[in-house]
């Protein structure tokens, strides 16, 4: 009676698991194993703190779990002989049970890695490149920026002394907007910045 019942039992597991055609064990294996990780990842999802740091906890032990798996299928394809056969088949079950498990655990990662690391990962590069390459095209279009400003500035200078030659009646007036604007935006701020206690934070004019 033990034995059919275990029979069915395999046979209700086997019927379950349809993508597996072949070893029946080691997909009987492969299920009971595959149960855990739902349970573990149900039990840490109802964590309400650090969901997001957990989760990516996780899928990083999910990935060192599965580069140990290929190690060890590496090991045992490179010296495979009959006895092997079933170590492999038991392997194998395992690496697809932690593809499954770190795809599910990956859905609940809100992580966008651009498309550009990839590619360097796919090349055999190191991917802090992107990190280094992006720094340095902020930094130059930073410069770019700061160059069209002072450009602007010195235009700007240029037409104000043009303009207090031939017009300098109206260039005192419109300085004296500019002024009077200026000293409203001061104010302004200054506004902005008070403290509970009544106190202002004045910036230092150098």
């Amino acid at each position: 009676m033990d034995s059919s019942q275990t029979t069915a039992s395999t046979a209700a597991a086997g019927g379950g698991g349809g993508g597996v055609s072949a070893g029946g064990n080691g997909v009987m294996n492969t299920q009971s194993i595959d149960a855990s990780p739902v349970d573990s990842s149900a039990t840490t999802a109802a964590t309400p703190t650090d969901d997001q740091k957990e989760n990516l906890t996780q899928v990083t032990n999910s990935i060192q779990k599965t580069l140990g798996i290929l190690h060890q299928l590496y090991l045992t394809v490179s010296s495979f002989n009959v006895a092997s056969q079933l170590p492999l088949l038991q392997r194998m079950n395992n690496l697809v049970l932690e593809l499954d498990n770190m795809t599910r655990l990956a859905d609940k990662c809100n992580i966008q890695v651009p498309m550009e690391v990839l590619q360097l990962i796919d090349d055999g590069k190191n991917p802090d490149e992107f990190t280094r390459d992006m720094l340095n095209g902020c930094i130059a279009k930073n410069q770019i920026t700061k160059g069209k400003t002072d450009a602007f500035k010195g235009m700007r200078r240029h037409l104000l002394e043009e303009l207090d030659q031939a017009f300098p009646d109206e260039v005192e007036a419109y300085r004296e907007i500019r002024a009077a604007s200026a000293a409203e935006s001061k104010q302004f701020a200054q506004a902005q910045s008070i403290l509970p206690n009544g106190d202002v934070k004045v910036k230092k004019e150098t």
